[in-house]
């Protein structure tokens, strides 16, 4: 054991920043969708906490329209990345190409969606 009180204050909010691709990812978006300037610096955790909580309208439109990166393809489309890949699906899609998808219904798409609710089911995830 220590000999040193607990420290019971919260940690300072860290300066460090990480590269644009892993801000884009905890921010859910299509990386080379972003602006230019947002691609090309790297974004600190007071930077990418502003955009969640205050996201710029470049944000909010590609949140919207898209493209999509492949895991929020995924979860519009209620399937997994695993069966987008397998299906020729794993690329960037719009919010216009996903809904396209989920009112065409193709066989891939019904098939894939029946399998993971099952899984779930298995598991008592549903």
């Amino acid at each position: 054991m220590s000999d040193q009180p607990a420290n019971d204050s919260p940690r300072p909010a860290s300066s460090t920043a990480m590269k644009p691709a892993t801000a884009a990812k905890k921010l859910g978006i299509f990386l080379p969708a972003a602006p230019q300037e947002f691609r090309d610096n790297a974004v600190t955790h007071a930077e990418l906490r502003e955009l969640q909580h205050n996201p710029p309208e470049w944000l909010n439109e590609l949140r919207r329209t898209g493209p999509h990166p492949r895991p929020v393809v995924a979860q519009k489309l209620g399937v997994t990345i695993s069966a987008l890949k397998r299906n020729g699906a794993d690329k960037a899609l719009t919010t216009e190409e996903i809904n396209e998808l989920l009112a065409n219904k193709p066989a891939w798409l019904e098939e894939a969606r029946r399998q993971l609710a099952e899984e779930r089911a298995a598991r008592g995830d549903a």
